[in-house]
């Protein structure tokens, strides 16, 4: 696990530990950390939420994927306007895209997949200009996708931020793999939690460049990306949801997206998915075929008629249950049909005395 002790490394601005076997929860005391830029605990078994005290106002590079954290997206991330990769792929999220997620005005790389997410795709996402890569696949979104994301230019804005990476010389902790750097400007004696030993640091200086690195997957197979390339790269994976609805315009960036950016979504119509949207119009005059008519119209007629005898039989059947159990309404049924009776002969009495050869037996 994570020692809490890096969080009394005030002038910390990188820590990189992806790759390796880290476990546990990731420790708050990383939110003492205010110049913090660089955040890479990929590829570990972290579990639990992701803190939300985060106060680092230059973060710019967030990746969490490949672990097993739980719980929303946190509001540590709100209001972040430097931040540029926000990588939370493969966990297990849950809640909605949050709405403040338009306050990341700088954000251009977003991945959010194979996690459980729902909800609706929110269109405060259009806001986000400077939009390369957007993952939202294999999630539990469903609705309509926001027509307002084919607004979204995908890489070619002129504000884009660089994604290359940049050169560190500031203090920063580096372990990805099998590799181990500590690189710190002042001189600094720091104790581990479960070391008896003082860690001394002389003064050094170094300068090392640190690569930004994504995976995105297209056509069903995941490409990392690192470096000078990120900055041409744009992309879009909608997959395996419950989107509904018709795809974006094909403008922009979105005329180059295939298929797999919205396949598994069976209710999604449209361009470039191969199930058109079909439009409904005015009911056609064209005649229809006699004998299909007739056919049809017969099989409408027997299901009145079978209809008609249930509904029928169900009703007599509920009128001699109620005479049956109840007597009151057993001598008004007998009452009403003597009174019927009654009014039918005096009718025919009246009027049919005057028809001829008519007599009273």
């Amino acid at each position: 696990m994570l020692p809490t002790w890096m969080g009394n490394m005030s002038s910390l601005r990188t820590i990189v530990l992806a790759q390796n076997q880290l476990e546990g929860q990731i420790p708050i005391e990383l939110c003492k950390l205010d110049d913090l830029s660089l955040l890479d605990l990929s590829e570990n078994n972290f579990f639990g939420s992701i803190p939300s005290c985060f106060n680092s106002s230059h973060i710019k590079f967030v990746h969490l994927n490949k672990n097993r954290l739980s719980g929303p997206i946190p509001s540590a991330f709100q209001n972040k306007s430097d931040l540029v990769t926000l990588n939370l792929r493969d966990n297990y999220l849950t809640g909605n895209i949050p709405d403040w997620i338009s306050s990341l005005s700088s954000l251009s790389i977003l991945l959010l997949r194979e996690n459980h997410l729902g909800g609706r795709i929110p269109i405060q996402l259009c806001l986000l200009q400077n939009l390369n890569m957007l993952d939202l696949s294999n999630n539990n979104f469903w609705g309509p996708i926001p027509p307002c994301l084919s607004n979204i230019t995908f890489g070619k804005s002129s504000q884009k931020p660089d994604l290359q990476g940049f050169s560190i010389s500031d203090p920063f902790y580096y372990v990805k793999g099998s590799s181990f750097a500590y690189i710190d400007t002042n001189s600094a004696n720091i104790r581990g939690e479960d070391s008896s030993e003082d860690m001394s640091l002389t003064q050094e200086y170094y300068s090392v460049d640190i690569e930004e690195e994504v995976e995105f997957t297209t056509k069903g197979r995941t490409y990392s990306y690192k470096g000078d390339i990120l900055n041409y790269m744009s992309g879009i994976d909608l997959s395996c949801n419950r989107l509904t609805g018709t795809t974006p315009d094909r403008k922009n960036q979105f005329g180059t997206f295939d298929e797999s950016s919205y396949e598994g979504n069976p209710l999604l119509c449209g361009l470039p998915l191969h199930n058109g949207c079909t439009e409904i119009g005015p009911p056609s005059t064209m005649p229809a075929d006699l004998e299909g008519e007739e056919g049809g119209s017969f099989m409408d007629m027997g299901v009145f008629y079978i209809s008609f005898v249930v509904a029928y039989i169900t009703m007599l059947l509920g009128i001699v249950a109620v005479l049956y159990i109840n007597p009151y309404w057993r001598r008004e049924w007998f009452n009403f049909i003597e009174v019927c009776i009654d009014t039918c002969y005096c009718f025919v009495v009246v009027h049919c005395r005057k028809l001829p050869g008519f007599k009273l037996a």
